[in-house]
């Protein structure tokens, strides 16, 4: 039995999960929190040790997680580390600050793939005498713990095929599960030597690493898998069609995070027939997935191509496009050598990392340019030294966006210091290149490089704010800065509030072109650049900026009151680099796509291209090609990444009208898709939002 419980996702957002009424957890402290690496790693063993068995007959695959066992964190972080030295600057600012944020760096899977799971407890047993200090013996018995549980875990699923084929009279479901059950038999000590078995192993590390903390970075499983393609097509073991089921059966279970192509250290690009697999399988499926194929000078186009045929035939959002040639070369001005940034790997919502080798706090470290703006705004009108001016307002803004990035580095490094005594990164550390070997979490030291990312939000909507001020209050002089401060506080109420609120609102907007809201947002992007690379955070450890909100611009809202840009209180702000819907009466995808290039941070973390395109554009090859040379030319202009929904305007407006009669429709949200009716009713409105603006 299980219970329906309400908390929080590996990306900080309110999510429902279910917990086993039958597992309880041992705590260590007195707050009934479990916390370090030994209880972290106890307590998962015994999780995997009593999940149940999931053996699907018509599957090539077995397994399937049934809970996370971050939703039986409670309290989540350790009370003795107290950070309320940094509270009332991190509420001031409204910062995300990354404080016991989990997962979102890249393992290295190919190090599971040439070990298996006793060649990792052997590397264990071989670094462990070498590190007898009592924080690495915790260290070292919290990942035993998670070895051997996995080990039990997998054993039992090999029993339980072996079961069931025992009964089965039907001829093929009986060699299916015979060939489970010895295929797991093997996993469970030896590492894989087969395509299907290195699928299963694959499996198997991602179902673990989903339910331990939600990550779900896999990579570049084209490049990782084809030695077992080649191997066995060669052999005639495996068909292509083989191939597709047995990734269409993992895909099936979790939404993880792939690159198709892009290069290889030395540049050369490593699409494969693999690649078109991969995309075949979730073509297939046509559910939830999260793909990404890099397009690039040296790439295949025809995986761009076929990318664009499966966007258009599915119009599941799927894939997204990554423009490698510019990640790869703003990450670079970190002073990595080009042979490592070719490696970064595309494995999270909008962001990529060295497998195995960098912890980034991707996607958990976001500063709200809206928040930052109100506090700069009040601050300046509270001043009495000098009156107000456009000039005085972007000062305080260049102040206080200093502060919040200096409040958010000094919180990176309470991150680093301490997640490790929390909860550390027993799943990943596995597959790391330097935890195991040091007896240190990757968290805390543990990998060669630390690139600790620092997104900024809610660009289009403070961008615009800086333009209306401007052209309504100081050039116009149609509004004072005291009743510009009186109708925010009253959010646009009172006789005068609407007619005010829309006059600020026409203002010609960030994304039209040559507008003052298009040059404030430039100016904010290379401000927070400049600033966020000024230095390195108090203990020396590098931050890279991108632009990027994820679906968190909801819940960012609600926290700001209203904004000069015609913005109600707690309403959305604008969802990462992108305009904000309507910003133009024709809608133009190039203009879309122009003003999001032109507001890259460039250090190799993406600001994603989000855009809505017409189902009508697909029905023949020109209007693909259309779209093939818009991907193109956005990365030619700079860009990094783009999301792309196509959409049935009518079919999405019905669907969000009563989304049970669409079960089965899928939209890209941000950087991940899912299925529209899953969503809650304020991120199908958001999309909705995006849709009637095109």
């Amino acid at each position: 039995e299980r219970d329906v419980v309400q908390t929080i996702s590996g990306s900080g957002v309110p999510i429902t999960d279910v917990l086993f009424k039958s597992f309880k957890i041992q705590p260590n402290h007195p707050s009934g929190g479990f916390f370090g690496p030994r209880s972290c790693g106890e307590n998962f063993r015994r999780l995997l040790e009593m999940h149940p068995v999931m053996i699907d007959p018509m599957s090539a695959l077995a397994g399937g997680y049934m809970t996370t066992f971050s939703s039986y964190r409670q309290p989540s972080w350790n009370p003795d580390f107290n950070y309320d030295h940094l509270k009332p600057e991190q509420e001031r600012y409204k910062l995300t600050h990354g404080i016991g944020a989990v997962q979102h760096f890249c393992q290295d899977l190919e190090i599971g793939f040439q070990l298996g799971w006793q060649g990792i407890q052997e590397k264990i047993n071989r670094y462990r005498p070498l590190h007898p200090e009592p924080q690495a013996v915790e260290f070292y018995d919290g990942l035993e713990h998670v070895v051997r549980g996995m080990q039990n875990w997998i054993s039992r699923h090999a029993q339980a095929a072996r079961t069931m084929a025992a009964s089965e009279t039907h001829a093929d479901i009986h060699r299916n599960l015979m060939e489970i059950a010895a295929i797991n038999e093997h996993l469970v000590s030896a590492p894989p030597q087969t395509f299907r078995q290195a699928v299963q192993w694959m499996h198997w590390y991602q179902l673990a690493a989903k339910m331990y903390n939600m990550s779900g970075s896999l990579g570049r499983i084209d490049l990782y898998l084809w030695p077992f393609y080649l191997r066995d097509t060669a052999s005639g073991v495996l068909t292509d069609e083989d191939a597709v089921f047995y990734l269409a059966c993992h895909l099936i279970h979790d939404t993880s995070y792939i690159q198709l192509g892009g290069p290889d250290e030395a540049g050369e690009d490593t699409t494969n027939p693999l690649s078109f697999l991969v995309l075949e399988a979730a073509h297939r499926l046509k559910i939830p997935a999260n793909i990404g194929v890099c397009v690039g000078e040296r790439v295949d186009p025809t995986l761009l191509h076929r990318g664009v045929e499966i966007l258009f035939e599915d119009k599941t959002g799927i894939p997204k496009f990554l423009g490698v040639d510019n990640t790869t070369e703003g990450y670079c001005k970190n002073g990595i050598p080009a042979s490592i940034a070719r490696q970064r790997t595309y494995s999270g919502c909008n962001w990529s990392a060295l497998p195995g080798r960098e912890y980034t706090l991707n996607d958990c470290v976001k500063i709200d340019f809206a928040a930052v703006f109100d506090v700069a705004l009040r601050d300046m009108m509270a001043n009495p030294d000098a009156s107000p001016s456009m000039d005085r307002l972007w000062n305080f803004f260049h102040r206080h966006l200093e502060r919040a990035i200096a409040v958010t580095a000094e919180g990176i490094d309470f991150q680093l210091e301490h997640m490790h005594q929390v909860f550390p990164e027993l799943i990943l550390d596995l597959l790391c290149h330097g935890p195991i070997e040091k007896g240190v979490d990757a968290s805390h030291g543990g990998v060669e490089f630390n690139n600790l990312c620092v997104d900024g939000a809610s660009l289009a909507t403070v961008a615009d704010s800086f333009a209306a001020v401007e052209q309504r209050v100081e050039k116009e002089k149609r509004m004072s800065w005291q009743e510009l401060l009186r109708q925010l506080d009253s959010d646009w109420q009172g006789p005068d509030g609407e007619r005010m609120r829309q006059m600020m609102r026409s203002v010609p907007r960030f994304g039209s072109g040559g507008s003052r809201a298009d040059d404030y947002a430039a100016q904010i992007v290379s401000l927070f650049t400049h600033l966020v690379k000024a230095k390195k955070t108090p203990a020396g450890h590098n931050m890279i900026p991108g632009i990027f909100s994820w679906a968190a611009h909801i819940l960012m809202g609600k926290v700001v009151g209203a904004t000069p840009n015609g913005r109600h209180a707690h309403a959305a702000l604008s969802h990462g680099p992108n305009p904000d819907p309507g910003f133009r009466k024709d809608g133009a995808p190039t203009a879309l796509a122009l003003a999001v290039a032109n507001s890259q941070c460039g250090f190799g973390n993406t600001s994603p291209l989000q855009i809505e395109l017409d189902a009508g554009l697909g029905q023949g090859p020109d209007g693909r090609e259309a779209v093939a040379g818009l991907i193109k030319t956005h990365f030619d202009l700079g860009g990094t990444q783009i999301n792309i929904n196509i959409v049935d305007k009518a079919k999405l407006l019905a669907a969000h009208k009563n989304p049970a009669d669409y079960p089965d429709l899928v939209v890209r949200v941000t950087g991940f898709s899912a299925y529209f009716a899953s969503l809650s009713p304020e991120f199908r409105q958001m999309i909705i939002d995006r849709v009637l603006s095109e």
